[in-house]
């Protein structure tokens, strides 16, 4: 039982990034970004506006810190995938977002002080050579003279800024309770996407975009939050985490049999190579994880 909670997660996150990709020509990238956070913080202000009321002095002293943290982690993490989908498939939103753990590793010594071990570089090593091999499609030559695409590129700075924000997430003890932290920075989310939502082509739901702003507003933004947060309570940090190791294997199966995505040897070579590798440097992030619960994930 204990374990239904992070596999419940890891699954919604996992089918969000079909959601990601099915957005792509349905509605504007900017329209379902802002709109998954407005209705997110919806729902949840009946439940959270008196226990930020009672922690406004707190929120107040670290309104910068959450603000940044709200740039990294809800807007340029969690938005350019729907950026990205244009040009990526959900397999590769799923395969890029498992490097999360190395980007938060790599910066550690940066913010935390951390050292790296050889298991960490051994492990990135690895990781780095998996990737590669899936993105060039075993073509080095065409690999090397056009560079990775768009989409995985935009990926690519998002699992750095999520990276970022784990590390910082563990710094910065602001004192706040997870969901109040949580609500704020969604809340400072929408007023970043604002901008964007308001030059956007269209800011209208149409019918066929209402389940995807619907599945990401509800299940990716609370319901597997949730779940997440409660799987740490029963598991620990470090025992949960591990569970995150699924999210491309479960992504890259579901695209498979619902969008038709094609699987090649590329995929199964350098994704497996890449989760190997942060399986391998995970070993020496288990006591940074004891310091403070990962409080967010995709």
């Amino acid at each position: 039982m204990y374990y239904f909670f992070p596999m419940l997660a890891v699954l919604v996150w996992s089918i969000n990034a079909l959601v990601n990709k099915l957005s792509f020509g349905v509605i504007p990238a900017e329209t379902i970004a802002f709109y998954r956070w407005f209705f997110a913080i919806l729902i949840l202000s009946p439940f959270l506006l008196k226990p930020v009321w009672q922690q406004r002095i707190k929120i107040k002293a670290h309104l910068g810190k959450l603000a940044f943290l709200s740039l990294l982690g809800m807007v340029l993490y969690q938005s350019l995938a729907y950026f990205a989908a244009a040009t990526t498939t959900a397999t590769n939103i799923g395969l890029i977002t498992s490097l999360v753990p190395l980007m938060s590793l790599f910066l550690a010594p940066l913010v935390l002080n951390k050292r790296l071990s050889k298991w960490a570089l051994c492990g990135a090593s690895i990781s780095l050579v998996g990737l590669f091999i899936m993105l060039s499609q075993g073509d080095i030559h065409q690999f090397i003279q056009q560079g990775i695409n768009q989409g995985d590129g935009l990926l690519l700075i998002a699992a750095f800024s999520y990276g970022l924000y784990n590390v910082l997430i563990k710094r910065w003890n602001m004192g706040l309770s997870v969901w109040v932290s949580l609500y704020m920075q969604g809340v400072l989310a929408i007023i970043w996407l604002l901008p964007g939502f308001l030059l956007a082509p269209s800011i209208a739901i149409s019918p066929s975009a209402l389940p995807l702003v619907s599945f990401a507003a509800v299940a990716a933004s609370i319901i597997a939050p949730w779940a997440w947060i409660k799987g740490i309570g029963l598991l620990g940090a470090e025992r949960t985490a591990i569970f995150m190791n699924l999210l491309p294997v479960m992504t890259a199966t579901a695209a498979s049999q619902w969008l038709g995505e094609q699987l090649t040897i590329f995929h199964y070579v350098g994704g497996g190579l890449a989760l190997l590798g942060v399986s391998v440097s995970q070993m020496t992030r288990i006591p940074m994880l004891k310091r403070k619960k990962l409080l967010w994930m995709p």
